[in-house]
């Protein structure tokens, strides 16, 4: 298999057994890594910039105090998960093992906004020249910064009233977790559709999901 191949769920789930600091986020590689010290992150952030220059392959990495949450796709691969982004992803946990930095998955949340419509073509073009957003998947909008939510456009003939509502986007370890406070917080739960989605609606009408990678294709 060629380095820039994109690999299928079947080939990424086999790269994750033997990558227990990282998730399937959003159709890309995830893992939160939280060092002993601010200063100590930081170091790990150089090291990870030095990985990155010698395999020519640049993650997204956010720093947050003494927390690292690093993203890796391919770019050149349509935003898609390649062997490339595996070999990185062994490499970066083995920096982090030497800056003692330790995994935590429950960090793990992404969130996309999505909108129920009818016609997605109608809406989407007011939205990306708001947002100054472009076209990802052909339902989607995107930050070409990676910094904003995506806007997801779900299609249905029958339009939800509020329009508007976040997926919560978990690892499929912790959501169990996350759902159960969830529901102690007062939500109802539809599971009609999982373990891709959760339908969570709170005291109001409101709605939420939350969502892992299980039952969306790689």
């Amino acid at each position: 298999m060629a380095a820039n191949d994109v690999l299928t769920r079947d080939q990424i789930d086999a790269e994750l057994a033997v990558l227990p600091d990282w998730r399937f986020r959003l159709g890309g590689l995830a893992a939160a890594l939280k060092c002993p010290s601010s200063a100590a992150a930081l170091e790990l952030f150089a090291a990870i910039g030095a990985l990155a220059q010698e395999a020519n392959h640049h993650p997204d990495v956010d720093w947050r105090y003494d927390t690292l949450f690093v993203v890796l796709t391919s770019h050149d691969a349509g935003s898609k998960v390649t062997a490339r982004d595996a070999s990185l992803a062994k490499a970066i946990s083995a920096a982090a093992r030497q800056a003692g930095a330790v995994a935590h998955p429950e960090l793990l949340r992404r969130v996309e906004i999505a909108m129920d419509t009818a016609d997605f073509a109608a809406v989407a073009p007011v939205w990306a020249s708001a947002l100054g957003f472009k076209e990802g998947e052909p339902d989607d909008l995107r930050d070409p910064s990676g910094r904003l939510p995506t806007l997801w456009f779900q299609q249905t003939e029958t339009p939800n009233p509020n329009r508007f509502h976040l997926d919560i986007h978990v690892p499929a370890s912790e959501a169990q977790g996350v759902l159960a406070a969830v529901e102690a917080a007062g939500a109802t739960l539809d599971h009609a559709n999982a373990p891709a989605f959760v339908i969570a609606t709170d005291a109001q009408g409101n709605r939420l999901c939350i969502c892992t990678e299980e039952g969306r294709d790689a």
